[in-house]
């Protein structure tokens, strides 16, 4: 063996005792971090920062927020880590007005409900007052004495299978053609229940059938628009479609065929 190669065991030991150096000073800032960490930890859950300081409610219209915090259950002054998210998100969906809700933390003690509500889709006209009606069906026990503008307002209709059917249907309509509905009135007759008497917010009249209300009510917006705006009167959609103007004192009744497109 060359002498150049051998390394003699008093070279060895200043690399052996810096190698057992660092490997003890690492061990030893592991042990002083994990220390500090459960120090902190303890004066962390001792403190008022691991305790709910606020609960804040976003993107509710229909349900106010005290309703919403009540529903919830998380109070102010538990443990940040007690609260079970999905579980408060579960039991805020079971109010009829909630469709989606999402709860979150944001650090360090403060956490954000946002709700997403179902569509406000019709107004009920019952004792003089008027309620809401989600896209879900669900009617609002909280009634106004103010006239609705923002919705088709329904009169003439129970909570039974005529208002479910109703709202069905009204659903399927494009949004921009339930704008122009302002009220909806149940007519039955003896021939058909689910009758209808619609008052546009252009002024025509529209007698329909709940039964095809969605099919034949998609044409309304082309109908409308092949009619003298000036001379109003019934659109007839129960059938076919057809145009019959309002009578005057100085004209007899005047009608127009319509084919529905």
């Amino acid at each position: 063996m060359k002498k150049e190669n051998v390394v003699s065991i008093e070279d060895r030991i200043p690399k052996l005792k810096q190698h057992r150096k660092k490997k003890a000073n690492r061990r030893l800032f592991f042990l002083l971090t994990l220390f500090l960490i459960l120090i902190l930890s303890v004066v962390y859950f001792q403190s008022p920062l691991s305790h709910v300081k606020k609960v804040e409610v976003t993107g509710n219209e229909l349900i106010p927020d005290d309703k919403v915090l009540a529903a919830g259950g998380i109070s102010t002054g538990t443990s940040v880590w007690g609260v079970n998210k999905n579980s408060v998100a579960d039991k805020l969906k079971k109010l009829p007005e909630v469709k989606k809700a999402e709860v979150r933390l944001t650090f360090p003690n403060t956490y954000v409900i946002s709700i997403q509500e179902h569509d406000k889709k019709a107004y009920l006209s019952r004792d003089s007052r008027y309620y809401v009606i989600l896209e879900n069906g669900k009617i609002l026990d909280k009634g106004t004495d103010a006239m609705p503008v923002d919705a088709p307002l329904l009169r003439g209709f129970k909570e039974d299978k005529v208002l479910e059917k109703m709202m069905k249907e009204l659903g399927e309509l494009p949004s921009e053609i339930q704008q122009m509905i302002s009220e909806i009135n149940l007519t039955p007759k003896d021939t058909d229940q689910y009758h209808v008497t619609l008052y546009m917010n252009d002024g025509f009249e529209v007698s329909a059938t709940i039964r095809t209300f969605s099919e034949k009510m998609i044409h309304y917006p082309s109908i409308a628009s092949q009619l003298d705006p000036s001379r109003k009167g019934v659109i007839d959609l129960e059938v076919g479609s057809f145009f019959k103007a309002y009578e005057t004192e100085d004209e007899g009744t005047d009608e127009e065929g319509q084919n529905q497109e």
